[in-house]
């Protein structure tokens, strides 16, 4: 469904030439990106059948504060004040939660 509705996105905002052919390396990572998405509502699902809503749903959100971090690693994109406070209160939140 992601799918879908990301294309019909591209489809409704592109520009006459934003549509041009795929490498073998995009079409690669494009795959790798649907599997890992599929994979990782999958296991958000299990999670919320196994446990309890309220502590499933901040660990999930921990996913914003890691890529915040892997952006400044990774990508070299510098951390602000706004970013870093905002993913440390994920962070905080996340284990106050999990410690209850």
């Amino acid at each position: 469904m992601v799918v879908v509705f990301t294309w019909l996105l591209a489809y409704i905002a592109r520009q006459p030439t934003s549509f041009q052919a795929f490498s073998k390396k995009t079409w690669l990572f494009l795959i790798l990106s649907g599997l890992a998405t599929c994979l990782s509502w999958l296991c958000y699902f299990h999670a919320l059948q196994v446990g309890q809503a309220s502590r499933v749903a901040p660990i999930d959100k921990l996913s914003v504060a890691l890529v915040i971090l892997f952006a400044a690693l990774f990508l070299g994109e510098s951390i602000t004040l706004a970013k870093g406070a905002g993913g440390l209160l994920i962070v905080a939140g996340a284990i106050i939660i999990a410690l209850e």
